[in-house]
């Protein structure tokens, strides 16, 4: 399994914005990326500009496929004007899992 962490954080009055484009590519995952085996979106408790995904896939080329989407291009577009900062992301082999 491969996973992407991402941590966004945008810039102070935009987190609806930031919010809705994130559940955009989380109902775009849902509806047409069966090799994506999860796509979650959190919102910090503590900073509401801070958002996290995390993000498993059957394997590179579902990760490639996924990375490369027209949903993931327009995410970036939406959100690059209202980032605060660079996007951390952290590309892994998951190691172990609790499913639910």
């Amino acid at each position: 399994m491969i996973t992407i962490t991402a941590v966004i954080t945008a810039k102070a009055g935009s987190e609806d914005v930031m919010r809705d484009a994130l559940l955009t590519v989380a109902a775009h995952v849902a509806a047409n990326e069966p090799e994506t085996i999860g796509f979650f979106v959190s919102q910090d408790a503590g900073d509401p500009r801070r958002f996290t995904t995390y993000e498993r896939f059957a394997d590179e080329s579902a990760m490639d496929r996924h990375n490369g989407s027209d949903v993931v291009a327009a995410f970036f577009a939406a959100a690059k004007p209202i980032l605060d900062g660079d996007v951390v992301l952290v590309t892994a082999r998951e190691l172990s899992a609790k499913a639910g």
